[in-house]
């Protein structure tokens, strides 16, 4: 796919981190953008220096995202590339036991729906919907009608303690992504999936500079961590290329993570 001002692009969780610069690297190559995202001071700042429209979805929530499509098809037209960096976490064990009382707790259940819907269910939400709207454009000379790329983690592999709701949303991310492609190939859209390692994005922002330091020299190489605008390189390449499908990607300095 060969990316320029004919092209279309949403991005979910597109006002911060990962989703942010994809959302710079697609407008840089004259993409236009629609971000979707919760924050609109962010999200609004960000679409009018891109040039682009902001959507205010919660991907938990059918009626946003159906309002979000049309808006921003009303305004860019019909996405061929859907970019999913929308996620959260949380670090709960399974059961535990208070060091102090003695108390045993287990994983509340509202809380580990939360992290599947959001991550797992509002992903596939966004790629139902998306794919069938590129359904209904005409194939690229490439043969591709959109492609679609997902946010795992490396911890849909190799999960820390306390990351079970976590890593249960990115791997059934990861698990999904071939099934899709196989369910969109007939109709030329391509869907593969990046799992990041540890990344400097927003959800480490408030963490102690040594504390990232520490966490950056757990990585083989390059010792540090990642840089948004490497994953959106990735992204890009998963778009661009054409033979590049069903695909689960590490991006990670070749780190597996520790049970802590």
């Amino acid at each position: 796919m060969k990316l320029d001002s004919s092209i279309s692009a949403v991005i979910t969780g597109g006002a911060s981190g990962l989703g942010e610069a994809t959302a710079r690297a697609l407008a840089a190559q004259g993409v236009k953008i629609a971000i979707f995202d919760l924050n609109e001071a962010k999200g609004e700042a960000l679409a009018k220096e891109l040039g682009g429209v902001f959507c205010k979805v919660n991907v938990t929530s059918e009626e946003d995202v159906d309002a979000g499509f049309a808006k921003a098809r009303a305004a860019i037209g019909q996405e061929r590339i859907l970019v999913n960096c929308a996620g959260t976490g949380n670090a709960i064990k399974t059961a535990s036991r208070d060091k102090a009382t003695g108390e045993i707790k287990h994983f509340p259940l509202d809380s580990f729906n939360f992290i599947i819907q959001i991550n797992l269910v509002g992903t596939f939400r966004c790629i139902a919907k998306s794919a069938a709207g590129m359904m209904s454009l005409d194939p690229l000379p490439c043969g591709d009608r959109g492609a679609i790329v997902n946010t795992a983690s490396v911890a849909g592999e190799d999960g820390q303690i306390g990351q079970a709701a976590y890593s249960a949303s990115k791997a059934g991310v990861i698990g999904m992504t071939l099934p899709i492609a196989r369910d969109l190939s007939n109709d030329g859209i391509r869907v593969n999936t990046i799992l990041p390692g540890i990344f400097n994005t927003p959800l480490l922002a408030a963490a102690p500079e040594a504390v990232k330091a520490a966490l950056g020299a757990q990585v083989p190489h390059p010792k540090r961590l990642g840089n948004p605008d490497e994953y959106a390189h990735l992204a890009l390449t998963m778009i661009t290329n054409s033979y590049f499908n069903g695909e689960d990607v590490r991006l990670d300095g070749a780190i597996r993570m520790a049970p802590r």
